[in-house]
């Protein structure tokens, strides 16, 4: 998603264990309301209309019941103000209620486990409108520099049930994908995620069809509505040719095509790295957008005002950041980490945006060159504040700080510089996306799996970085006299287990014991910058 420091922060309300409350409870874990049911499809219809600010549509469910029981109400989120009414269901009679932000729905019949069966949805209402889109959740309605409607909706920290029915858990995502019809008024056109199959032009308005062939996560569905031009061009990836469509407003095409020319490398780096781009039946685009980005699959939003940096600023303070795009680079990022590899909740989100932040350095590498790339990575540490642990709260909805950007970045290139191979450090990144390809997946099933990758214990890493805000104090002291370094680690977890290669030709394994090396005559024993730790040294 989006970036941190003082000028970005995720937009989540920082909530005490106290505050916890039924709501987030439904809003966040696996309830008997849910574990019951997995979606297969979503079949969408929107129809934004700009003057009233509102929006309108169905959302038809299909679904697989995973197991049978007493209890098989199926709860369906929808938030207020937005109202439904079913339309149909497939399974007979039904009784229905709201409870706030939550529609549950009891069959009078038992649903037999392992048959499919489906539910539509119609709503309509005034949806939560964002206030500063993307750090707030909402509907986008919005004017272009020429004063016409330019529409979209920011929703990954308040969830696609802002305005849409469906399962809003990121523990679910639709396996056979979506279609997503939008109505626009003539002349505007509606973009959503994958391809554009059908286009028809009505008597008052235009729908525009597309469909999703992979499953996706639910606040990636994304319709975007303005005065588009559209130009594409063609990546040889891979896995084959990957089609690369944009969409830009009108005025803005030349710039755009100037700009997106970073594209192409940065899917060049990007493969290299992490392995081939996880969406290729439903392309890649990037989709201008009145906000300034989001990591929708195969939809990626763009509002970076086609200038290099994060509207023009470098977030790590080097110069670096203002070699690319931000935005396109960051936010592309996301769909090998948040679009194929998703948490299975919140709580685990720096699965998404540790490894994402950590591809503009990764990129910056290969774009530009390895001296490059340390120094953005060490200039992004500003932006750590080491204000609580990066995990959140489990079953509640709720992530962990803004620490798991720039922190849990840093987390990684630590460990990159501990096994001190890079051969190794990329088959690593390449085999977890290949393990967990088009999964949901906690924090334990990544930690252990790096650990096998990388055939060491990085547990106690990642309960340092992940789950304190300790930073680790390294204490080297030079003993002139018998020519020794004596080392020892302090404000650690215990058995917290770090090498630390010195000038990267001899590795330490410092412990909270004080423990001793000789040095040969004039050996250097600095440490290296990539390390996320404090050095302190000193000579007795």
């Amino acid at each position: 998603m989006k970036i941190i420091t003082s000028l970005l922060l995720f937009s989540c309300t920082l909530l005490s264990a106290q505050t916890f409350t039924k709501q987030y409870t439904l809003k966040g874990s696996n309830t008997v309301y849910r574990d019951f049911w997995d979606v297969k499809k979503y079949e969408i219809c929107v129809k934004p209309t700009f003057e009233s600010k509102s929006v309108s549509g169905k959302n038809k469910i299909t679904f697989e019941v995973l197991k049978e029981g007493d209890n098989q109400t199926l709860q369906i989120d929808l938030q207020a103000p937005m109202q439904y009414e079913i339309l149909e269901q497939s399974f007979g009679p039904i009784s229905h209620k709201r409870e706030g932000d939550f529609v549950f729905i009891t069959p009078e019949k038992p649903l037999k486990k392992g048959q499919r069966y489906s539910l539509t949805v119609a709503f309509t209402g005034h949806p939560l409108i964002a206030k500063n889109a993307p750090w707030d959740g909402g509907w986008v309605f919005a004017k272009d520099e020429k004063g016409r409607p330019f529409m979209s909706v920011a929703q990954e920290g308040a969830g696609p049930s802002l305005w849409l029915p469906l399962k809003d858990q990121w523990l679910d995502e639709p396996d056979e994908g979506m279609t997503m019809k939008i109505l626009t008024p003539q002349g505007m056109v509606g973009v959503g995620n994958g391809r554009l199959i059908e286009k028809t032009e009505l008597k008052d308005h235009t729908a525009y069809v597309w469909e999703v062939k992979n499953p996706i996560n639910g606040y990636s569905m994304v319709p975007s509505i303005g005065y588009y031009a559209h130009f594409a061009e063609t990546f040889a990836g891979e896995k084959g040719n990957l089609d690369l469509d944009y969409y830009v407003l009108d005025y803005n095409l030349e710039k755009a095509k100037h700009q997106f020319k970073q594209v192409k490398p940065m899917m060049e780096a990007f493969e290299y790295w992490f392995g081939p781009y996880p969406f290729y039946e439903d392309s890649y685009k990037l989709v201008e957008t009145p906000y300034l980005g989001m990591e929708h699959q195969s939809n990626v939003a763009y509002g970076n005002k086609y200038e290099n940096g994060y509207l023009g600023r470098d977030l790590s303070g080097t110069g670096v950041g203002l070699k690319w795009d931000f935005i396109i680079v960051h936010e592309t990022g996301h769909e090998w980490f948040a679009n194929s590899i998703t948490a299975s909740e919140k709580a685990d989100m720096w699965i998404h945006e540790a490894f994402t932040s950590y591809s503009e350095t990764l990129f910056t590498q290969k774009y530009l060159d390895p001296v490059s790339a340390d120094r953005y990575q060490v200039g992004t540490r500003k932006a750590i504040r080491n204000d609580r642990p990066i995990i959140g709260s489990y079953g509640v909805n709720k992530s962990g700080s803004g620490d798991m950007y720039y922190k849990g970045a840093s987390m990684l290139h630590t460990i990159r510089e501990s096994m001190n191979d890079d051969v190794k450090f990329r088959a690593m990144l390449r085999g977890l996306n290949k393990q967990f390809y088009h999964q949901m997946v906690s924090s334990k099933q990544i930690e252990a799996a790096m650990s096998r990758l990388a055939q060491s214990d990085l547990s106690s890493i990642f309960d340092q970085y992940l789950r304190t805000i300790k930073v680790p104090q390294l204490e080297l002291v030079h003993n002139t006299k018998n020519q020794t370094l004596e080392f020892r680690f302090l404000n650690t977890v215990e058995h917290f287990n770090l090498p630390i290669h010195l000038n990267k030709e001899r590795t330490i394994k410092p412990t909270a014991q004080w423990q001793s090396v000789k040095l040969k005559k004039g050996e250097a024993f600095a440490v290296s910058p990539n390390y996320y730790i404090t050095v302190k040294t000193s000579t007795k």
